[in-house]
């Protein structure tokens, strides 16, 4: 399993994103990574996924990842199908094709996400939600045992979100996958976490079961907004509902 121990990073030495952040993915759960904007997010899961070397500590492991990016832009005329079978090439030598055990494992991912019907179609005229459908796909074919996702319902309308985040629970629970994804959104981390990293602007970070960890307190001093999280049930079903408090209309009056 990949684990990292105690790392830290910068781009400038007088300013550290994170230090002494130790962070061990687990099967069979999710971890939802929060913080604004430049806190080092990304370069964290860059770091885990062993594409940059931390300014201090170490990472661990040699296990295959799954990663998965926002929605990509595409130029070429891929298919779906093309696109997943991307996530085979690490099994595949230097000059060799993918094989007919390459192409079902492709069509099981990509019906896996519930996308069988439109293999065929050109990747660049899917929708933003059927593409970050098809990377995670893609993410599946590679048969990694750690799925890593970069704000993977940044870009997406709100049926889409619950699809993908419905889909990634499912994956965490039924194939036993450790699931980690960064988000701007806490309810998400809320809905579908076991655990949370938070990840402060003073280069700190807590983490831990996230209903504990993602509390007022400590959203409120992450994003530098006061916030309410409320919980809500309703025909059967519970969440949480994260209202920041901008004091928009007090602010527009004055």
């Amino acid at each position: 399993m990949i684990a990292l121990h105690d790392t830290g990073h910068w781009f400038q030495p007088s300013r550290w994103l994170f230090r002494d952040l130790s962070l061990t993915p687990t099967p069979g759960e999710i971890t939802a990574i929060l913080g604004p904007n430049g806190t080092g997010k990304t370069t964290l899961l860059r770091i885990l996924c062993g594409t940059l070397a931390p300014r201090a500590g170490s990472r661990a492991g040699a296990e295959a990842i799954g990663y998965v990016p926002q929605a990509l832009n595409a130029d070429q005329g891929y298919s779906a199908l093309e696109m997943v079978l991307l996530g085979r090439s690490r099994f595949l030598g230097r000059f060799q094709s993918p094989g007919r055990k390459d192409l079902a494992r492709a069509r099981e991912c990509l019906a896996e996400v519930g996308l069988s019907a439109i293999a065929e179609a050109r990747y660049d005229r899917l929708s933003g939600g059927q593409r970050q459908l098809v990377l995670l796909a893609r993410a599946l074919a590679s048969d990694a045992r750690i799925l890593v996702l970069d704000e993977p319902a940044s870009a997406l309308d709100l049926a889409n979100q619950g699809i993908v985040l419905r889909l990634l629970h499912r994956l965490s629970r039924d194939n036993h996958l450790a699931i980690l994804f960064t988000t701007h959104h806490p309810e998400h981390a809320l809905g579908i976490a076991d655990k949370a990293l938070l990840m402060f602007r003073d280069g700190t970070h807590i983490q831990g079961p996230v209903e504990a960890v993602a509390d007022e307190a400590n959203l409120a001093r992450m994003y530098g907004v006061p916030v309410r999280r409320i919980a809500i049930d309703t025909e059967g079903q519970a969440g949480f509902a994260i209202v920041p408090l901008h004091q928009l209309k007090q602010a527009i009056a004055s």
